[in-house]
């Protein structure tokens, strides 16, 4: 999905489209390096960010990942998004921080370490449990706080406070 088409947008084609849990995944992909642009793909349910300027491997890698349910945004504005769209939002900073409570002590420790940008294969040797048992923690998370993909949750991380935004 693009930003800018003709007729509707690329934010509220991305909006009807991904409207649920079971929809289809959207990768926005774009040249529009603007925060405005990142923050309302993934607020209309983007569970991808890339720019026009990346390399054909990583488009298709980043392809696969989302189709796979995963999430990605481009490595130039990962950390400078996550922070500026963490402070946006700060009042639902308190009801993000009273959904911490749902989780488990492991998993608000794996949440913790997904929002750091480790891998589950990383997450898994840092905690000592098999990859397996990572994958059934992220999946707990998700369900559990309503969040479509990896991305939401690193927002959500930053927004409650579960990660320091320094």
């Amino acid at each position: 999905m693009d930003v800018r088409m003709p007729g509707t947008d690329g934010i509220t084609a991305t909006a009807r489209i991904a409207r649920g849990n079971d929809s289809p995944r959207v990768l926005v992909l774009t040249t529009y390096d603007q925060d405005e642009y990142v923050f309302d793909a993934l607020a209309s349910g983007a569970s991808g960010f890339l720019l026009k300027d990346a390399r054909p491997e990583d488009l298709i890698s980043g392809i696969r990942s989302v189709a796979a349910g995963d999430a990605l945004l481009a490595p130039s504005v990962t950390r400078r998004l996550i922070s500026l769209f963490a402070r946006a939002r700060k009042p639902e900073a308190r009801q993000a921080a009273t959904q911490l409570a749902q989780l488990t002590e492991r998993e608000r420790e794996v949440l913790g370490l997904v929002a750091r940008g480790l891998s589950n294969a990383e997450i898994a040797t840092e905690l000592y449990i098999t990859e397996h048992t990572v994958k059934t923690h992220v999946a707990s998370v998700l369900r559990k706080l309503s969040l479509r993909d990896r991305v939401h949750a690193v927002i959500f991380a930053y927004e409650s406070a579960l990660i320091d935004r320094g």
